[in-house]
């Protein structure tokens, strides 16, 4: 009988998901002879046996794979036989450049969880229970290959039962890096705020429970930083939590025991139950029940949803097993600052919030928040990508050099391009603290250390102002800047493997323009290689500058100066002339007549704060789009009239919204409801981009911005465009907000770098 040897490289997310183990079934069970091993790159096969064996290895080789695993490119080729005997697995190689994937985070598989409740099993309850096909990957690992060694679990030495599943290659255990038991594994404390240890292992867990039932508030050290946890029932027990955190309005996760008291609080479709189940597991943002909920009113002010997710790991079972409740589960930290992830760090940094401490001995390599998610158009949609989801890269369609990417001062993370996979790191934050800035620079330099690679560009904002863009230009390498609004133009286009051309459609808040002014309202043409502003909204000024932000009165003083001059801000019954005093007001003419701290937008964001401060809304927010929140959750779904605006001729286009704000004025005065004019101001913006994308006459739009976070403006569009014959696109995997600004600067850079590259050549030639 003729012998093959066939040569195979599987280049994915194939480490740590048990893909060796499957491997070696598969070989042994065609009776094929050779040898698995995991590298620096991906996993190594070479197998020999007849052809049609080797045939069927490699169609089920893809076809079977287990399910957590990634495969990105499968290569082989034939050659000479050498003469194995038998089929092994062989130890990793570390050699070589560093291009495997690192898994994320994944929640716990019904094996495990089936494990930790059975009273016959030796990891009854145990909290630190994992496999193959579960638990902790990015937050535990620190170098490349995937082993156990270049995981923090190498302070613990595996007792000889785990010490066995480890080794047998028939165990779904083989070479789980986290594998342990209550023998030799992790374990549990529970602490008092000076540190003191009150109980260990079940007995921690089950005091920790009884407190959480007695209104305490709780830290809780999980997989990739600490939560705080409280009674979600408990408005006392919240609003305290609010108070300590210094957490004004920004609504809390919710964490509840399973799915059917999800749907007690929640209206829960399929496509939303199977995301809860998933094993990303994130927190899935669920429009709230009509009828009177459970929930503490403080859990979420003003939003029309719940933030929901199931427990995803073995001691959030265990611990929701025991209290049969939800609650609320949100970050370790103080307002603006990182989670923490070091026990020792949490009693200082948590001192004054939490009663108690729920801690274990596991160390964590890096922070790693909950993902946040929501469907949209039957299709998931990643607003926080952080837990199950980083740092699994974006494949490209072609190799860019090595590019580091800085990100934004809003929703930080940074990105790192290697080869043709563009890796996007977890979620940072914002970069307003001293401790987010800390954890930045901590991520932009593990990034380039985890995968071996020296960056030959860094990429970053236009603000010169943002600490991202300082950061990069104190690095000493090349740096390419990239506009704002084009970074997020190109994200969303890299993100569904577009090429130029492209209308993109990109409305945000605030972004720093090409011309120096404020972006925020953009449609860019994508075109050979770069782009054309080709409309933005009308521009107006924003009194107080940095103020208005949190202050959603300023735009509307702004707004209504623009429209009707001084004459605009003597309408007293206004809500946001009421809400000013009379020298106030006095002050804000001056400064807008003058252009003094006064500096012009075009921010689409900006005009969501102007409707809701002039329909009595919100005059001062707490947090990042806020009184876009609210003005969404007040929308008559009933309404589908419009307002009138104007779209001019030259080049590039602005849209007036001038007439809308006078009918906007006008439905005021004949007494219309908040949910009447809000449905027109929603309707009104996707008429916009239907009359921009006409005007342009490109097929694809592009929909991009954390305006489009707005679940109505976003299928609103979609549904109008569609109709009109245009392609709409818009995010899943990669945040539509700034969290995927650094994807877009990656390509940005690299777009720009093959310019110069090639203007280069031309000159030489």
């Amino acid at each position: 009988m003729d012998c093959t040897r066939a040569k195979i490289a599987v280049l994915g997310a194939v480490q740590g998901v048990g893909f060796r183990p499957f491997v070696f079934r598969l070989a042994t069970g065609l009776a094929l002879n050779g040898w698995v091993l995991n590298s620096a790159q991906g996993v190594f096969i070479e197998v020999e046996g007849p052809l049609d064996a080797l045939q069927s290895f490699l169609t089920r080789l893809r076809d079977e794979k287990p399910p957590l695993a990634i495969i990105q490119s499968l290569e082989s080729s034939f050659l000479d036989p050498i003469g194995y005997s038998g089929f092994e697995i062989r130890f990793s190689e570390e050699k070589g450049a560093k291009t495997a994937l690192i898994l994320p985070d994944i929640a716990i598989c019904s094996d495990c969880l089936q494990e930790i409740l059975d009273p016959a099993n030796r990891r009854f309850r145990y909290a630190f229970t994992n496999c193959t096909n579960c638990g902790p990957r990015f937050s535990i690992i620190k170098a490349l290959p995937y082993d156990r060694p270049n995981t923090s679990m190498k302070q613990f030495s595996m007792c000889p039962e785990c010490d066995r599943e480890y080794h047998d290659p028939t165990d779904r255990r083989f070479h789980a890096q986290p594998n342990a038991c209550p023998k030799c594994g992790p374990h549990l404390e529970l602490w008092n705020a000076s540190g003191d240890v009150l109980a260990r292992e079940d007995a921690a867990l089950l005091e920790a429970a009884k407190f959480i039932k007695e209104g305490k508030i709780i830290a809780l050290k999980g997989v990739g930083g600490f939560q705080l946890l409280v009674d979600a029932s408990a408005e006392f027990s919240v609003a305290r939590l609010r108070t300590r955190k210094k957490r004004e309005g920004k609504p809390f996760a919710l964490m509840y025991p399973s799915l059917d008291q999800v749907r007690l609080d929640c209206v829960v479709s399929e496509m939303e139950g199977r995301l809860l189940r998933s094993p990303e597991s994130p927190i899935v943002l669920l429009t709230r029940q009509l009828r009177e909920s459970r929930v503490a009113p403080s859990v979420a002010p003003g939003s029309p949803c719940f933030g929901a997710m199931l427990p995803y790991t073995p001691l959030h079972h265990l611990l929701l097993l025991e209290l049969r409740f939800p609650i609320v589960a949100t970050s370790g930290n103080l307002a603006n600052e990182p989670i923490c992830i070091d026990e020792k760090e949490a009693l200082n940094r948590l001192a004054g919030i939490a009663d108690y401490f729920l801690v274990h001995n596991r160390p964590i390599v890096r922070h790693v928040d909950d993902s946040i998610a929501r469907i949209v158009c039957d299709r998931e949609m990643v607003l926080r990508r952080a837990r199950g989801y980083a740092p699994l890269p974006i494949r490209i369609n072609e190799s860019v050099p090595s590019v580091l990417a800085t990100g934004a001062h809003l929703k930080n993370n940074v990105a790192l391009s290697v080869g043709r996979d563009v890796f996007v790191s977890q979620h940072i934050g914002d970069l307003e603290s001293m401790p987010a800035f800390a954890a930045f620079r901590k991520t932009a330099v593990d990034l380039p250390w985890l995968y071996d690679v020296q960056p030959e560009l860094v990429a970053c904002d236009l603000h010169p102002d943002y600490l991202s863009t300082k950061y990069a230009l104190e690095l000493g390498r090349r740096v390419e800047r990239v506009q704002h609004h084009w970074a997020h133009v190109l994200a969303c286009m890299t993100e569904n493997e577009l090429d130029d051309p492209v209308l993109g459609v990109s409305w945000d808040g605030t972004g720093y323009g090409s011309d120096g002014s404020i972006w925020g309202g953009e449609f860019l043409l994508a075109e050979d290689g770069s782009f054309q502003r080709v409309a933005s909204l009308r521009q107006f000024c924003l009194p107080g500058g940095e103020s208005a932000i949190k202050e959603p009165r300023r735009t509307a003083m702004g707004i209504l100066y623009e429209v009707f001059g001084r004459e605009g801000l003597r309408n007293h019954a206004l809500p946001p002339i009421a809400d000013f005093s009379e020298r106030e007001i006095a002050l804000l003419e001056k400064a807008l007549d003058r252009g003094l701290n006064a500096p012009v937008t075009s921010s689409a964001g900006r005009l969501f704060d102007a409707v809701a401060s002039l329909i009595g809304l919100r005059q001062r927010v707490t947090f990042e789009g806020q009184a876009a929140i609210e003005l969404e959750s007040v929308i008559d779904f009933n309404i589908h009239d419009v307002y009138t605006f104007q779209l001019s001729d030259d080049s590039p286009r602005v849209v007036d919204w001038g007439p809308m704000i006078q009918e906007i004025l006008l439905d005021l005065q004949r007494g219309e409801s908040a949910g009447y004019i809000s449905a027109k101001f929603h309707n009104t913006l996707t008429e916009v981009i239907v009359e921009v994308a006409r005007e342009i006459a490109q097929s694809r739009i592009v929909l991009t911005g954390g305006c489009f976070q707005n679940r109505y403006l976003l299928e609103k569009s979609i549904q109008r465009l569609s109709q009109e014959n245009f392609k709409p696109y818009w995010h899943q995997r990669v945040p539509t907000n700034d969290g995927g600004i650094s994807l877009g600067q990656v390509i940005g850079a690299a777009r720009a770098a093959r310019a110069t590259t090639l203007s280069a050549k031309g000159a030489a030639a």
